[in-house]
């Protein structure tokens, strides 16, 4: 019986595969070539040197994964996204931690006397240090309350550094030069993961440069490496029998070209969609107590993500973002001076309107043909000189009246 030469299943096709997801089924279809190759010989006991047949398969199968390779390349590979800049992985995120403190050695720009907390943090600290004090005499401008906040990253060991930001609660006017004692770190659950000490950076000075052109926030201020991390948060993926991906967005389309790239790429039926945002893939049999081996490969795995259009307005900028492929049905929109016209070209033969004089009228006319992009109307609108803010008054008009294919987003 004659073997296949290229085994690849016509049903595995899609042209969302990338490139390197492509690489990676040749590679492993090689491999299990030869590991059956290599035990038919084994077993028979038969020596098949320089075989000139099986030379001329590998051959035909490089080529014929080359000419596939451009098939998709031509296919429009080239905005292909990696799974790990789409999704997520269930149970991999980052935690916030909080916790009090107070900042010592300020030059006089210290919480003053509306501030009762801070002497009263300072009291008790001093108390637990042996220090007896009376509590009137602890009110110092030399001092500050503030909130310690950070985030603890996933997989973070007990022993490594995190770096923390302090914000001011008090009537403090500079944080800059100060020293943060002692501050323990808690988690939602009340556990302490981090403890946070050290000198803080307000990111510079005014000092050479006038006030109008400061550009730190004396009442915030960092400490780079600033907290050693306690407590660890346990995150395992030994002896899983699924993992779940969630996308950033969710999105049905692109949900289900990431099913059909990770089955492909596993050789079956691993992956389901759970919803439009989260695919569960079960642990094949030959990643088990290896589960980081496999979400090292799927997260590599690239698909051509699908995306709403949407028009994003900043009105107080006036700045306008969208995706090109926005589209526009047929209107006919005034809006003070400005005509614009989104309509067919007249038909051969049909009977032409009277022509308007615009130049009388101080009109200016913009016509164009229904199904036109929204960058082609907004390079049309800029050439006739509406500005930004114009831009989205005629785009909500537009909305409203039911032209505009997009999700029309004000901020």
């Amino acid at each position: 019986m004659k073997k296949r030469i290229f085994p690849l299943e016509i049903a595995h096709y899609n042209p969302t595969l990338s490139r390197g997801t492509l690489f990676a089924l040749i590679t492993e279809y090689r491999r299990r070539k030869t590991q059956t190759e290599d035990s038919a010989m084994q077993s028979t006991k038969v020596k098949n040197t320089n075989n000139p047949g099986q030379t001329m398969r590998r051959t035909t199968l490089l080529v014929a994964g080359a000419l596939l390779i451009g098939l998709l390349a031509d296919a429009g590979l080239a905005h292909a996204v990696r799974l790990k800049d789409l999704a997520s992985v269930k149970g991999v995120r980052n935690n916030q931690l909080v916790g009090y403190g107070i900042v010592v050695g300020l030059d006089g720009t210290g919480d003053g006397n509306k501030a009762a907390f801070t002497g009263q943090g300072l009291n008790n600290m001093l108390n637990n240090l042996g220090v007896k004090v009376d509590p009137e005499g602890t009110r110092v401008k030399n001092i500050a309350s503030v909130m310690v906040t950070a985030t603890l990253p996933p997989f973070f060991k007990v022993g490594q550094k995190i770096d923390v930001t302090l914000s001011s609660v008090g009537d403090a006017t500079s944080l800059q030069g100060g020293t943060l004692l002692v501050t323990p770190l808690k988690g939602l659950d009340n556990n302490v993961y981090a403890m946070a000490q050290g000198p803080i950076s307000v990111g510079g000075g005014t000092e050479g440069r006038a006030t109008a052109r400061q550009a730190n926030h004396l009442t915030v201020a960092r400490i780079t490496n600033g907290a050693s991390v306690e407590r660890e948060v346990p995150v395992s993926f030994a002896n899983k029998e699924s993992i779940t991906i969630s996308l950033a967005s969710p999105d049905f389309t692109t949900i289900s070209l990431m099913k059909t790239a990770i089955d492909t790429y596993l050789g079956g039926a691993y992956a389901t969609a759970r919803d439009g945002a989260s695919v569960d893939v079960t642990v094949p049999a030959k990643y088990r107590a290896q589960e980081i081996a496999l979400l090292a490969a799927l997260e590599n795995i690239e698909i051509n993500p699908e995306n709403r259009a949407r028009v994003v307005l900043n009105e107080r900028t006036g700045t306008v973002v969208m995706g090109d492929n926005v589209t526009i049905n047929q209107l006919a929109l005034s809006h003070g001076n400005l005509s614009l016209q989104v309509k067919p070209p007249p038909q051969p033969g049909a009977p032409a309107n009277a022509p308007v004089d615009t130049a009388k009228i101080g009109q200016k006319v913009v016509t164009l043909q229904p199904g036109v992009t929204l960058g082609e109307v907004v390079r049309a609108l800029n050439s006739v000189g509406v500005a930004p803010r114009e831009l989205i008054a005629i785009f909500q008009a537009i909305k409203a009246a039911g032209a505009l294919q997009a999700e029309l987003e004000i901020i």
